[in-house]
């Protein structure tokens, strides 16, 4: 155990293997840490060691999956350090993503890239996309061509995970095989257009990056900037950041990453946790440590889950253990029927409710979102308030892409998605007029103002006026000054508001806000890209009706579960086709991916743990009959892991059969012989 430093007295606060990460010296690495070890600790100690050792902050590098994480990060090391710390603001925090734009802002020269480039978000990469499908009538073949959303998803995959598009094509996309070859050619002129366009999408941001330290000329000073690289979630990073992360650590191997190969669940994000278990070979000398000392669950909880893992044949080898004491074992519930299942999962949160627990402390977990429909309609009737994950994010809501498309078009006015969805917007213009008018601005240098020359439709020409005068306005208004230009778009832009979409005080309200934020950005351009890169996650116009019950159960997918935690957790439909799901069964990595799915619904619960599933499901497309299908139970229940729960079955119907003695009971067996004589 590694002695602690008497000018870092908050060493104490640690365990040995946290203690033994957070202090390690110069060199490679990699920390496996558990499910509720602390790893966010971890990380926060780690900066706060390197600080106190001399380290200046803006020489460490701290990347996350999210910016809020690296945020908590950062303030945790300064709460743990004294007042007269060097400013923890100055450390690179953040997103793969952010870094990437804050990076490429600064070399883009050296990658043949404009400094005025705009990030398009995936709802404009489907829609340019979608224009490139019309341009080259793939939409008009006889056979169905791939939909715009799936062609961002086979391109992302391909770019992300650097598979050759015919294996991506093959082993996740099937029934697009027999279009190879041509969106081979969409992919080809998608990245023309970007490149014309002078526009990067998320893909891109890493791809430049990973050109920018692997190739540039300036690829050895952006290594050098930094003395420490510390990774967040590191089994959830694909090959192009695990390429990225070795070209900056070519010649100084200070770097830690932080992962837990368990929880590697976003394959279909080209995420690939062989990323962490090749990691000791792509730097040699790594100092692997492992924390497995889990503060959240109890160990009745941990015995399940440890076994359900241990079962993995590749892992890096951990049991949790716990000193919350044993705690009541987990229950595998068998339901006859779907609706069982959910009259048993009601029946346990209301109990218990009224023992203690609040709502919003239990959770319900599924593989997918539609596996909940029947159990939200049972909540319903029981008049149980619940809300679900998921939802429209900010930036896919329509009036939010209207306003930030007219910013978009002074900052980079070659971006031609955000021209179409700006004119559009007005009367008598549609997509053969946008394009004309997209047109004219490209033979007159790309100059925003040659828009008031255009010679639009009758319908439209009084709002092109209007439009072109509103263009002219920005262009004066100091690109420092984002909130200004905000205020001058909403004059023009509100009127179209109230005529184009429902509600739109509410949305109003949202435009108020993107103007207040815009305010406290230093120009035009950071504000677009924190609103591309760090959006927020949803908008006030989908709030729904207020709640008068301030107290609510969570539904939420697995994925959408991971990193967080509840006293009470139900995992339902724990049967096989559903968990794993029979999407997900092809390949022996998928299965394991799965494996690793069940392994995180199964850590986030704390006291409590259910799992529940129907052994007979009925078949939803034949409403009113009888067709249905008998369940097996998940997979990943071995006997091993059976010896570790307690078995329920949820029936406790009272028996049909009456005991009483009948007085001239009927021959019925003599009657069907009889039949046949």
């Amino acid at each position: 155990m590694t002695d602690v430093d008497n000018s870092m007295p908050w060493l104490e606060e640690l365990n040995p293997e946290q203690r033994e990460a957070v202090t390690h010296g110069d060199g490679p690495i990699l920390v496996v840490a558990g499910a509720g070890s602390g790893k966010t600790r971890t990380l926060a100690y780690r900066v706060a060691v390197l600080v106190s050792r001399g380290v200046p902050p803006e020489r460490i590098l701290l990347l996350t999956f999210t910016r809020r994480a690296a945020q908590e990060m950062v303030s945790r090391a300064e709460g743990v350090m004294d007042r007269g710390a060097p400013r923890m603001a100055r450390v690179w925090g953040g997103t793969f993503h952010a870094t990437a734009n804050r990076l490429l802002r600064m070399y883009a020269k050296a990658v043949n890239l404009s400094e005025d480039f705009t990030v398009m978000d995936r709802g404009d990469s489907q829609d340019l996309i979608n224009v490139i499908r019309h341009d080259m009538e793939l939409h008009t073949k006889e056979k169905r061509f791939p939909r715009k959303a799936t062609c961002i998803d086979i391109y992302s995959r391909v770019v992300n995970s650097s598979d050759p598009l015919a294996d991506v094509l093959a082993r996740h996309f099937p029934w697009c095989e027999a279009w190879e070859h041509e969106l081979k050619q969409l992919f080809q002129e998608y990245v023309v257009r970007k490149q014309q366009q002078n526009v990067l999408d998320y893909d891109d941001l890493l791809l430049y990056w990973e050109q920018l330290v692997c190739h540039s000329e300036v690829a050895d000073q952006i290594a050098e900037r930094f003395d420490h690289i510390l990774v967040d979630e590191y089994q959830d990073t694909n090959r192009v950041q695990a390429s990225i992360l070795k070209a900056m650590r070519r010649d100084n191997h200070n770097i830690m990453v932080v992962g837990d190969d368990a929880q590697s669940i976003y394959s279909f994000r080209a995420a690939t946790v062989r990323n962490m278990f090749d990691f000791p070979q792509v730097f040699p000398g790594t100092r692997v440590v492992t924390l497995d000392q889990n503060y959240r669950s109890v160990s009745a909880i941990l015995e399940t889950t440890n076994r359900v893992i241990g079962e993995a044949p590749e892992r890096f080898t951990k049991d949790l253990w716990s000193e919350r004491g044993q705690g009541q074992r987990p229950r595998l519930v068998t339901c006859p029927t779907e609706e069982s299942q959910d009259t048993y999962v009601v029946d346990r949160v209301l109990e218990h409710y009224e023992q203690g627990i609040p709502l919003q402390k239990q959770a319900v977990l599924f593989r997918a979102g539609h596996l909940s429909s029947t159990l939200e309609i049972e909540l319903g009737r029981r008049n149980i308030p619940y809300h679900k994950y998921g939802g429209l994010r900010f930036l896919e809501a329509a009036h939010v892409k209207d306003l930030l498309s007219f910013l978009r078009i002074i900052e980079n006015p070659r971006d031609t998605i955000a021209w179409f969805r700006a004119l559009q917007l007005l009367d008598g213009i549609g997509p053969a007029a946008a394009g004309r008018a997209v047109k004219h601005i490209a033979e007159h240098a790309t100059d925003p103002m040659a828009i008031a020359s255009f010679k639009a439709p009758a319908a439209a020409r009084k709002q092109m006026t209007e439009f072109a005068e509103m263009i002219a306005d920005l262009v004066k208004i100091d690109a420092k000054n984002p909130g200004s230009q905000i205020e001058r778009i909403r004059t023009f832009y509100d009127p179209i508001l109230k005529k184009v979409h429902e509600n739109p005080t509410v949305r109003s309200r949202d435009l108020e806000s993107l103007e207040q934020i815009a305010t406290q950005s230093g120009s035009r351009s950071a504000f677009l890209a924190d609103m591309q890169l760090d959006p927020p996650t949803s908008t006030s116009d989908l709030a729904g009706p207020p709640m008068i019950d301030e107290d609510w159960l969570v539904l939420s997918t697995i994925h959408s579960a991971k990193g967080c935690e509840w006293d009470v957790v139900y995992v339902i439909h724990a049967a096989d086709g559903f968990l794993p799901s029979d999407m997900s069964t092809g390949t022996p990595e998928e299965i394991e991916e799965e494996r690793r799915l069940t392994y995180v619904a199964l850590t986030r619960a704390k006291d409590f743990l259910y799992v529940t599933w129907p052994l007979r499901y009925y078949h939803k497309r034949t409403p009113f009959s009888d067709r249905h299908s008998y369940a097996q139970l998940c997979r990943f229940f071995s006997s091993s892991v059976l010896e570790t729960v307690d078995a329920v079955n949820a029936d406790r119907a009272e028996s049909d059969y009456i005991d009483y003695e009948p007085r001239d009971p009927v021959d019925v067996a003599s009657h069907l012989r009889s039949m046949w004589d």
